[in-house]
């Protein structure tokens, strides 16, 4: 089982920025991605950003070049860093796990990010 705890959302005008942060603990294998979706009214859930273990990134064409995902391995933490930011980016933001032997996935509890003016 793994653990994940997200903070730092809020509310933050257009252009602003919001650091995102997430803890997991629990059966933390050396082998893994982690990254972030968001989820906002009436829409699936989506791929923001994700990092493996060994630093490869991906992320949504939406968000290239305001946001950065980052990872400290030792803290088992994952950042994102986002600027820049649009009403579009609105939703809430999941923390994700993904051990890449097993294929098992988990959530955090999510995180709300309102930018509105």
């Amino acid at each position: 089982q793994v653990q994940l705890v997200e903070s730092g959302g809020g509310l933050v005008q257009p252009g602003g920025s919001l650091r995102l942060s997430c803890a997991a603990s629990g059966s933390i294998f050396s082998i893994n991605v982690m990254g972030w979706y968001r989820q906002s009214p009436g829409k699936q859930r989506a791929m923001v950003a994700t990092m493996t273990n060994g630093g490869t990134t991906k992320y949504a064409d939406s968000v290239k070049g305001r946001f950065t995902i980052s990872r400290d391995n030792a803290k088992n933490m994952v950042y994102l860093e986002m600027n820049s930011l649009k009403p579009e980016d609105t939703a809430v933001y999941y923390c994700n796990y993904q051990d890449l032997i097993t294929t098992t996935t988990y959530w955090g509890q999510g995180t709300q990010v309102t930018v509105s003016s």
